[in-house]
């Protein structure tokens, strides 16, 4: 048993790391315009209206309360007199909404997905992959925020966020991870295999989000019909 939790909480996030990063790597080089969400807005926006902004707000700030959980320690936030009462009823409150929005976003996008013709025939069997898996990830951090509050007394901080940090001092508290509640064990193990399949689905669309975009220069152009600016100038955005 002991050397299943090392082998688990151990060696297998380094192998993900490496997964992570060379696949990413690989995308980059051999598949570099294929870097993108696959849009089918064409084929269906309405319910993809609601559904996509509601899984993508709610998943940045699920991963915004993934950084401060799991970086900062609870010593940091002592000294900035937040107390642990307050910390958890901020991650219960906030941490549950955008869990609870990212989920519903993403039920509303795989009913779309399996109701629409089109949509459901755009599905690569990567897709059936990365759903579920994306799926489990998020329905156990949820359960992890709402339920666990209530079952246990649980410190995911002195638990989990100090195996997470020791990962990257090279030296693993594996026992950290070991002896966690299984609602986080199983969302970490959802996202670790999320993160390999990372390089190598839809997901990598987010290196290529177009976050320059809003402080790039203007182009000018020059136009001679009418509606143009003054001296015939029209100011865009590439």
């Amino acid at each position: 048993m002991k050397h299943l939790q090392i082998a688990v909480w151990g060696v297998l996030p380094y192998i993900v790391l490496v997964l992570f990063v060379a696949g990413t790597a690989w995308r980059y080089r051999y598949d570099r315009f294929g870097v993108t969400t696959r849009s089918s807005q064409m084929h269906e926006s309405r319910l993809l209206s609601i559904g996509s902004p509601m899984f993508h707000v709610g998943l940045l700030f699920v991963i915004g309360g993934h950084i401060v959980g799991l970086l900062v320690p609870e010593a940091v936030t002592e000294r900035l007199h937040a107390s642990e009462s307050l910390y958890r009823l901020n991650a219960l409150v906030v941490g549950g909404a955008a869990g609870l929005a990212a989920v519903t976003g993403l039920a509303i996008l795989l009913w779309r997905r399996v109701r629409e013709g089109a949509v459901r025939a755009a599905t690569r069997r990567d897709d059936r992959l990365l759903y579920p898996v994306l799926a489990g990830a998020l329905v156990a951090g949820l359960a992890a925020t709402l339920v666990e509050p209530l079952t246990g007394d649980y410190d995911y901080r002195l638990g989990v966020s100090v195996w997470f940090r020791s990962l990257f001092e090279l030296d693993p508290n594996v026992p950290a991870m070991a002896h966690a509640p299984l609602l986080f064990q199983a969302h970490t193990l959802f996202g670790m295999a999320l993160f390999t399949l990372w390089p190598f689905s839809r997901l990598v669309h987010a290196f290529a989000a177009p976050l320059g975009y809003a402080v790039r220069p203007y182009i000018v152009y020059r136009s001679r019909g009418a509606g143009a600016g003054p001296a015939g100038i029209v100011r865009d955005r590439p």
